[in-house]
């Protein structure tokens, strides 16, 4: 309208202008050389020129133009917008505390060096463990979120095509890839009647915290066993049932059938993935993704399959940042994601960003869609070429940068699985993946030369090392190493090896040193100020049911049969008995030395995914889930060796 009306005036007026042979209507053209419908010609087209002009200048860059926007962008044309937090780590993490103990001040027995003999025909397997940081509550984060697009062409592609890839896995292949069956020869029952009464044990733990489970909790992420009720959290973005989930292979290895079928009947007909809530990428892809790969390696079930390559699909947006390194927390509908509000600038955690590796190689290989695989790579790529200071890896990155954000290097919370995932990757690939094996001895050779101290009283620990400063504490989390430093020792350099067998059955025994009077251990130990693996501080004195000294306790009994290491698991569940279990489940106490317990009132996913299977697998036979062919990631879900030349031959290309 408002074009047509300056055009009908514009035509009224120009026929009574008084034009003369010297008028110039446009400049430098004379109207007695073009006439007068010619210069009417030249005025209206420069008119609409602009007219057109203004319009698409209103439609792009007013602000109420999104959906005229839409007419003329693809949908998938939708920039990131990266937004850092800029708080400071203020509080501390449940992954990065700091430990001592009480006791052997002198080192009584500590200054003993360990010489380890290896048992005759060690293979070797994974390490699992460490919650390092992930359980951040939602609301301590910024607000200030890294608002990233879903991206939905990320998550990998159509339905149809997604399921036509995954139906070429053949699982019957897989199985012929096996070097031994997965439950061994008879469920790896133990022969001597002691073994087998202390495994029989801790299979009664298990089936008495998930009966409590099922009973007050059903559905819900965890048990409250004081109150009798279940607790959601929200680290899993709207998702249900993980204790559910996080305990499905350790109900079919124990043997729990009827318990297993059960969680199975609730995968299948409630575990919605249709989620809008805000998830730690971490915590689920190591407790939802591990726990039902695994679930479908060891029993073959296709629901486990088609729920977890769905799931997978859903993280991938994480990964839509400038540098390809994913942010910590994402919305599971959206595909929204942003970095901790507690992480310094909007960084991302080594040690969450670090421990992705062995399940999306997994989500590749049953669904044939390598997009898994080149995410986690792209991370391995982007660590190499970017400098470490001493040759270690700081547990803060700038996922829009690239760049480290602090120098703050832990083995402990915030850094942990990291290492392992390097290791696990490298015995996961059937020994082939050699770019993991080189970032693994090197990392090893970096702490050894900066991290790694001896106490006065003789124990080895791992300090953490905060921008060339040692900080002389080691968190329950860091005992991992124990375990991990172990199952790497044969692979290492010649001359190296048996050096390694001792330093991680060194750092297995100081992490048992911690575990005293309550034969419990707290949340972090110091070795200062006269301290020797003693909790010095209030706040670290607290234990969660966590499962990282017998992880290593479990490890180092492969590896070597020194019967000490099932003495310190059988003190470890004589310990849980006494001081955690309730009459409705297992609960954490807030006070390792405290003479009077003092419950948490929380029976974490992680007792019935680790520690009870650790601790199954410790009296158990060797050829109970065999380190030859299984490697368990960070929340103890065995993932099986792949043996690409294996399944090629099987009439099956990964």
């Amino acid at each position: 309208n408002f074009l047509k009306v300056h055009l009908c005036s514009y035509t009224r007026v120009i026929p009574s202008l008084p034009f003369s042979e010297s008028s110039v209507f446009l400049p430098g053209v004379s109207a007695s050389g073009m006439g007068l419908r010619l210069s009417q010609k030249f005025v209206f087209l420069l008119f609409l020129s602009g007219l057109v002009t203004l319009c698409f200048g209103a439609l792009f860059f007013l602000p109420d133009s999104v959906r005229l926007k839409r007419i003329f962008l693809s949908k998938n044309e939708n920039p990131a917008v990266t937004v850092g937090s800029d708080n400071e780590l203020s509080k501390k993490v449940p992954g990065d505390p700091e430990h001592l103990r009480a006791g052997l001040k002198g080192g009584e027995g500590a200054n003993v060096k360990l010489k380890v003999s290896r048992k005759p025909s060690v293979t070797h397997g994974a390490r699992t463990v460490e919650r390092s940081v992930g359980s951040r509550a939602q609301d301590e984060r910024s607000p200030a979120r890294a608002q990233e697009p879903a991206a939905r062409d990320e998550r990998v592609t159509s339905a149809a095509h997604n399921g036509e890839r995954a139906s070429a896995y053949s699982y019957e292949a897989f199985k012929k890839c096996l070097l031994k069956p997965a439950l061994g020869k008879n469920k790896g029952t133990p022969s001597d009647s002691e073994t087998l009464q202390r495994r029989e044990k801790v299979k009664e733990m298990m089936k008495f915290a998930w009966d409590n489970y099922k009973r007050y909790a059903w559905g819900q992420n965890e048990l409250r066993p004081l109150t009798r009720n279940g607790h959601i959290g929200n680290m899993f973005g709207g998702l249900r049932g993980a204790s559910i989930v996080d305990s499905l292979d350790t109900l079919y290895i124990m043997g729990l059938m009827e318990e297993y079928e059960e969680a199975k009947e609730w995968v299948q007909n409630n575990l919605n993935l249709i989620s809008n809530g805000e998830a730690s990428l971490f915590e689920v892809n190591i407790r939802y993704v591990g726990g039902l790969l695994s679930a479908y390696y060891l029993t073959g079930a296709e629901i486990f399959k088609q729920k977890v390559v769905e799931l997978g699909e859903k993280l991938l947006p994480a990964f839509n940042t400038p540098t390809g390194i994913p942010r910590g927390v994402i919305n599971l509908g959206s595909g929204t994601s942003w970095s901790w509000g507690w992480a310094s600038a909007g960084s991302s955690i080594l040690a969450e960003f670090g421990t992705l590796h062995l399940e999306f190689l997994h989500l590749s290989q049953l669904s044939g869609n390598p997009l898994f695989t080149e995410k986690v790579m792209n991370i391995r790529k982007l660590l190499n070429k970017i400098e470490k200071p001493h040759g270690l890896y700081p547990n803060f990155l700038s996922p829009v940068s690239g760049n480290w954000v602090q120098h703050h290097v832990s083995i402990g919370g915030l850094g942990d699985s990291f290492y392992e995932y390097l290791i696990k990757s490298y015995l996961m690939s059937d020994k082939t993946d050699q770019e993991a094996k080189k970032m693994y001895y090197s990392a090893m050779e970096a702490i050894e030369t900066n991290l790694v101290q001896k106490s006065p009283g003789g124990l080895t620990y791992v300090a953490e090392w905060r921008g060339g400063i040692l900080d002389h504490k080691m968190g329950h989390l860091a005992c991992f190493s124990g375990g991990m430093i172990g199952i790497g020792a044969d692979d290492g350099p010649t001359e190296q090896r048996q050096h390694y067998l001792d330093l991680a059955a060194e750092i297995t025994h100081t992490c048992h040193e911690s575990y005293s009077p309550t034969k419990l251990g707290p949340e972090a130990f110091r070795f200062d100020a006269g301290a020797e693996a003693t909790a010095t501080r209030l706040s670290d004195r607290y234990y969660i049911l966590r499962p990282e000294v017998i992880e290593s306790y479990m490890y180092m009994w492969r590896l070597t049969h020194d019967p000490k290491y099932r003495q310190w698991g059988w003190e470890a569940v004589e310990a849980l008995e006494k001081h955690c279990r309730v009459d409705a489940g297992f609960s954490g106490i807030r006070d390792v030395y405290a003479s009077t317990v003092s419950h948490d009132n929380m029976q974490q996913s992680f007792f019935l995914s680790e520690t009870l299977k650790y601790l199954y697998l410790l009296f158990s036979d060797d050829d109970l889930l065999p380190l030859e062919d299984w490697v368990f990631n960070t929340e103890a879900h065995p993932l099986p060796v792949i043996r690409k030349t294996c399944l090629f031959e099987s009439n099956f290309v990964l």
